[in-house]
């Protein structure tokens, strides 16, 4: 076990082994807290983790790929894009193979946004559930959200957080399957039944394929199976899409939420969950006294954890965990005014008018 040395109380710990798992396969996670408004990146660095804080507000849902990142806050969309030319510069100069500056936000207003996922031709198009108003949506630069799809079991567009929606798969670059907590179409109605209330949709049937789910999140399509989190459990299972039955693969000490993929291996985010009534009586809550937060590393194949990296004292909450392919060391700009005010991206046939001294200066 090792322990990265950083300042309280943004400690961590960790299995010798998780940095170098990181570096072998070439990439870093990005993490979102809402409870500690902060986006964490996790990069190898040597025989440590560097857990990267940046701040945001209330930052939820996250849709990565190695060229941006989109990032869903407590009003608002932030979208940031990867500037190579910058990461050059990112002191200690050399050492980061990309840079996400911030380009654009969307002001959403409160809508509890959820996951949230590229999709469309070139992944142009971001699809994301809007919990409150319990619907999946796009933007629009001339609205707050474009509600693209609801189950039909909801009856009105309204910010009641009928059902919780949370959790959004997509297949082909489509969203494909939704979660909920409750198939209920009343205000809260969802928190009556949280303990086992839970369902898994199919969107383009607008079908239910799965009920009886203890506080399901994190749906994945991965390998030709269907992937769920049945949060409430503690637990990673895949659901048989024909029959709607779920087989736990493993469970974890704590209340998992958040996935993602790499090779043969699952990136599985764990959170203490608070002793309050959203909480309080779900059969994880009952079975464990003791609750941990942090990232476990999954073997598919064997089902056996082979790391974690476990958070002590301010973070106790993860909502979203993503994999940047490709990427080793990247690093996150939230609002570096200097950075920001000296980093200029053009077009490739501006740049042909930029004297090459200033190049070397400016980017």
């Amino acid at each position: 076990m090792s322990e990265f040395p950083s300042n309280e109380p943004m400690r961590s710990v960790h299995t010798n082994n998780f940095p170098h798992i990181l570096s072998q396969l070439g990439i870093s996670l990005v993490v979102s807290t809402y409870q500690a408004g902060k986006l964490i990146i996790l990069r190898g660095d040597g025989d440590y983790i560097n857990t990267h804080f940046r701040i945001f507000q209330k930052p939820m849902g996250i849709a990565a790929d190695p060229h941006k990142i989109a990032i869903g806050c407590s009003s608002q969309i932030w979208e940031l894009n990867n500037v190579p030319a910058v990461a050059a510069k990112v002191e200690p100069e050399g050492k980061h193979d990309a840079c996400f500056l911030p380009r654009k936000s969307h002001i959403t207003g409160d809508i509890d946004i959820h996951e949230m996922e590229w999709g469309g031709k070139n992944n142009s198009d971001l699809w994301f559930v809007n919990t409150r108003f319990s619907c999946l949506c796009t933007l629009n630069k001339n609205y707050s959200f474009v509600p693209q799809w609801r189950p039909y079991f909801v009856t009105a567009l309204t910010p009641e957080d009928r059902c919780h929606l949370n959790g959004l798969a997509m297949v082909n670059h489509s969203p494909k399957y939704i979660t909920a907590l409750g198939e209920t179409d009343t205000m809260g109605g969802w928190r009556e039944n949280k303990a086992n209330g839970g369902i898994l949709i199919d969107v383009a049937s607008n079908e239910i394929i799965s009920r009886g789910i203890s506080m399901p999140h994190s749906p994945r399509w991965y390998r030709e199976r269907l992937w769920v989190l049945e949060s409430g459990q503690g637990s990673i299972s895949t659901c048989d899409r024909d029959t709607g039955k779920l087989e736990t693969i493993t469970t974890f000490p704590g209340f998992t939420r958040g996935i993602d993929f790499y090779g043969n291996l699952a990136f599985i985010g764990l959170s203490q969950v608070r002793e309050t009534a959203v909480f309080s009586g779900l059969p994880l809550t009952e079975k464990l006294d003791e609750r941990i937060c942090g990232v476990w590393v999954v073997n598919l194949e064997t089902a056996q954890t082979v790391a974690f990296l476990k958070f002590e004292d301010a973070v106790q909450e993860i909502f979203a965990v993503r994999v940047l392919p490709n990427i080793r060391f990247p690093e996150i700009i939230d609002w570096d005014e200097q950075l920001i005010g000296s980093s200029y991206v053009l077009p490739d046939a501006a740049l042909a008018d930029v004297p090459q001294e200033r190049l070397s200066m400016n980017n």
